[in-house]
C-alpha cells in the first residue's frame, strides 16, 4: 500500500571497511611524504547533500551524517562532530581507527595543531576546502611550523575503486510565476552587489539557481545544478556547467542572457582575468580555495566575502511567499493524513519506523505536486527520537509500541519548500514527557508570538525557545531555527534563529521554529513549523517592529500537553493556531481524517 520513492533505508554505513582503507590510506600518504590528510565532508560547493562521488569522508568512516570532518595522521585519526551526531557518529565509525570528537568542543585546527609532529607535511584537496578554513588550520599550526600542502588530485579518489561518476542531472528554467522575478532583473540587482570588484565568481550552486532561475538534478533532495558563474560588472555572465546537463530549449533559453563554457574552462579564465589585475569576488562561504589562488597566483586581487545572491535570494519576493503559503497548505493536508493514519495503527503494534517513513511519502505523492521529499524523513521512535538527525535504516529500524514517536520531513513542490516535525505519544504521555514536551512547547510559541525590532538578528531570539528548559536544568545542541529556500535548499542561509545567527532578520525570510529536547537513550522531541519574518504594527512604536507568520499547518499532540505549565497568551496561541489548522484543512481531507483533526485541534 506505501512505499517510498525518493529515499532509501539501505544501510549506507560502511565502517567494517574502515581499517582496510585508512590503512591504504597512510600508504599513499607516506609515499608523498606527507604526515596526514584532511577529509571534508564536503564537495566543490560546500553543499549539504553532495553527489555521491563526494561522500569521501562516509566512504572512509562510515559516519552518514549531513556534516563531519575527519583528520587522518599516520598513526592516529579523528573525526569531528556537532551536537546533532554526537551520539550517531558512535554507532556508525569502528571506534578503534576514528576517535569522534565534538567539534563545539574541540576544533579540527586545534587538534591538528596538538596532535601532529612539528614540521609535518598535512596534505589537504584544494577543491574542497575554503580559503577561511585553510587559513584557520594554517594559524593553528603555524607556531609548530605543521605545512598545509595541496595536493593536485584527492588520493582517497584513487583508492575508491568503485566511486560512482560525477552527476548529470538535467537542468530545466524554472517558471517565472514562481520565480516571481527574471533572471535579468536578479543580475542586474547582483551587480548592484560588487562594490568596486571587476566581477563576481559564484561558487554557491543554489545562487546560481535562483540567480538565473534554473533548477536541476545533481544531489538528493535538492533542486540544483552544479555549477560556477562568473558575473562581471559588464557584459554577459558565464555559466560553467556540463553540457550533458542541458537540453536544446534549456540552452537556447539560457544563451538568451548568458555564455555557457565548460566547466574545465574555468581556471583558465581565472588565470586570465587574473593577469589582467581584476579585482574578484568570492563567496567566503562556498567558494575553494582551489579558485581563489588560481586567481591570486595569476596577479587578480580576490576579495572574499559573501555571496552576493545570499541576502536577496533569502528575502522572499510575493510570488515566492504565496507559493510557500500554498504549497504548506497540500503539505499540512497530507501530514494531516499521516497523522490521522498513525493515531489508528500505531496502538496496534504492527508499524515499524520505515513503514511510517513509507507512508508518510506516500501520503505526500497523492496530491499529485511532490517533486521530490527535502530531506531523508527522520522517523524516530522511543531511543531514536534522542538523536536529532537519525537516519532509519533496515539495520536500525524498531518496531513502534508504546513511547514516543517524532517525524520529521518535508517536500519539494515547485511552488515551496516544506519542515515541519511533530511529537506525538503513543499511549499515555508520563508526567515527565508532558513536562519536557509543554517545555517545549511553550519555546516554540515564545517564538511564534515573538515581536523584535528591525536590525534584530537569531541571535537575539534564541533564548526565546530555551528559556523554559533552562529554567528545568535542560537545553538542546542545535539552532532553533534555519532559513529555508523558495524550491531549493531547506537548509539556506545567512538567516538563521541560533547563537551564531548574526544576520539581521528581513520581511521576507522564511525560516524554521523548532526548539526540542532530547533525553538519551530513551526520547527526544521536536516541535517545528515554518514561519516568515513580516511587518508588524503597533500602536505608538518608536522603531519598525517585525514579528512571524507561522504558514506550517497541522496538529500537536495535545496528549502531550500540560495545560498547568503554560500561561493564558500560551493557550491562547495554541487554540487560535489549532482553529486555522482545522479551518484550513479540513476542505482538503476525508471524512475520516476530518474527524480525527476535530478531536486533535479541539480547545484546550
Amino acid at each position: 500500500m506505501f512505499e517510498a520513492k525518493f529515499q532509501s533505508f539501505a544501510d549506507a554505513s560502511s565502517s567494517h571497511n574502515s581499517a582496510a582503507r585508512v590503512s591504504a590510506l597512510r600508504d599513499e600518504l607516506a609515499r608523498q611524504n606527507l604526515d596526514g590528510f584532511l577529509v571534508p565532508r564536503a564537495d566543490a560547493h560546500q553543499n549539504e547533500y553532495v553527489p555521491k562521488s563526494a561522500e569521501r569522508l562516509a566512504w572512509l568512516t562510515g559516519f552518514t551524517g549531513s556534516a563531519g570532518f575527519a583528520i587522518v595522521l599516520l598513526e592516529e585519526a579523528a573525526i569531528f562532530v556537532d551536537g546533532r551526531y554526537v551520539i550517531q557518529v558512535r554507532h556508525e565509525i569502528d571506534g578503534r581507527i576514528f576517535k569522534p570528537i565534538d567539534i563545539s568542543e574541540t576544533a579540527p585546527s586545534a587538534w591538528l595543531a596538538e596532535h601532529a609532529r612539528e614540521g609535518a607535511r598535512i596534505g589537504y584537496d584544494p577543491w574542497v576546502h575554503t580559503s577561511g578554513q585553510i587559513e584557520r588550520f594554517a594559524k593553528a599550526c603555524e607556531a609548530r611550523k605543521i605545512e598545509l600542502v595541496p595536493l593536485e588530485t584527492n588520493p582517497i579518489d584513487a583508492l575508491w575503486a568503485e566511486r560512482p561518476p560525477e552527476p548529470a542531472g538535467h537542468v530545466v528554467i524554472h517558471p517565472a510565476k514562481y520565480a516571481g522575478e527574471t533572471a535579468a532583473a536578479k543580475i542586474k540587482k547582483l551587480r548592484e552587489a560588487l562594490k568596486g570588484a571587476d566581477a563576481a565568481l559564484m561558487s554557491d550552486p543554489h545562487a546560481i539557481c535562483w540567480a538565473f532561475n534554473i533548477r536541476g538534478a545533481d544531489v538528493a533532495h535538492t533542486p540544483i545544478a552544479l555549477a560556477f558563474a562568473w558575473l562581471p560588472k559588464e557584459g554577459a555572465p558565464v555559466l560553467y556547467i556540463d553540457d550533458a546537463k542541458l537540453d536544446t530549449k534549456t540552452r537556447a533559453a539560457l544563451e538568451k542572457f548568458l555564455m555557457l563554457r565548460s566547466p574545465a574552462a574555468l581556471i583558465d579564465d581565472l588565470t586570465h582575468a587574473g593577469k589582467r589585475g581584476e579585482t574578484v569576488m568570492f563567496d567566503a562561504a562556498t567558494a575553494p580555495v582551489k579558485l581563489v589562488e588560481a586567481l591570486r597566483s595569476a596577479g587578480g586581487k580576490p576579495r572574499v566575502t559573501e555571496d552576493p545572491a545570499a541576502l536577496p535570494k533569502a528575502i522572499k519576493n510575493k510570488a515566492e511567499l504565496a507559493g510557500a503559503r500554498e504549497a504548506h497548505i497540500r503539505d499540512g493536508a497530507a501530514l494531516t493524513r499521516f497523522l490521522a493514519w498513525f493515531a489508528e495503527a500505531a496502538p496496534k503494534g504492527a508499524l515499524t519506523e520505515i513503514m511510517a517513513a513509507e507512508a508518510l511519502e506516500t501520503f505526500r505523492r497523492e496530491n499529485g505536486d511532490l517533486r521530490d521529499i527535502s530531506f531523508p524523513t527522520i522517523s524516530a521512535f522511543g531511543e531514536h527520537a534522542a538523536i536529532p538527525h537519525y537516519r532509519v535504516t533496515e539495520k536500525s529500524n524498531l518496531r513502534i509500541g508504546k513511547g514516543v514517536y517524532l517525524v520529521d520531513s518535508g517536500a519539494q513542490y515547485l511552488d515551496g519548500t516544506t519542515d515541519v516535525t511533530r511529537t506525538v505519544v503513543v499511549g499515555r504521555a508520563s508526567k515527565q514527557l508532558k513536562d519536557h514536551f509543554t517545555r517545549v512547547l511553550k519555546g516554540h510559541i515564545a517564538i511564534a508570538r515573538a515581536v523584535f525590532p528591525k536590525g534584530a538578528s537569531g541571535t537575539q531570539l534564541d533564548a526565546f525557545a530555551r528559556r523554559y528548559l533552562w529554567e528545568a536544568g535542560l537545553d538542546f545542541d542545535h539552532g532553533v531555527g534555519h532559513g529555508v529556500g523558495s524550491y531549493l535548499s531547506v537548509h539556506e542561509g545567512p538567516q538563521r534563529i541560533s547563537k551564531l545567527g548574526a544576520t539581521p532578520l528581513v520581511p521576507g525570510m522564511i525560516l524554521s521554529n523548532e526548539p526540542g529536547y532530547y533525553r538519551a537513550g530513551e526520547y527526544g522531541i521536536r516541535l517545528e513549523n515554518l514561519v516568515i519574518v513580516e511587518k508588524r504594527e503597533i500602536v505608538g512604536a518608536e522603531r519598525e517592529m517585525y514579528g512571524f507568520e507561522t504558514i506550517t499547518l497541522a496538529p500537536f499532540d495535545l496528549n502531550c500537553v500540560e495545560p498547568k505549565l503554560m500561561s493564558a497568551e500560551e493557550i491562547a496561541w495554541l487554540n487560535a493556531y489549532h482553529a486555522q489548522v482545522r479551518k484550513t484543512l479540513s476542505p482538503l481531507v476525508d471524512a475520516k481524517t476530518r474527524k480525527w483533526l476535530r478531536e486533535a485541534t479541539q480547545a484546550i
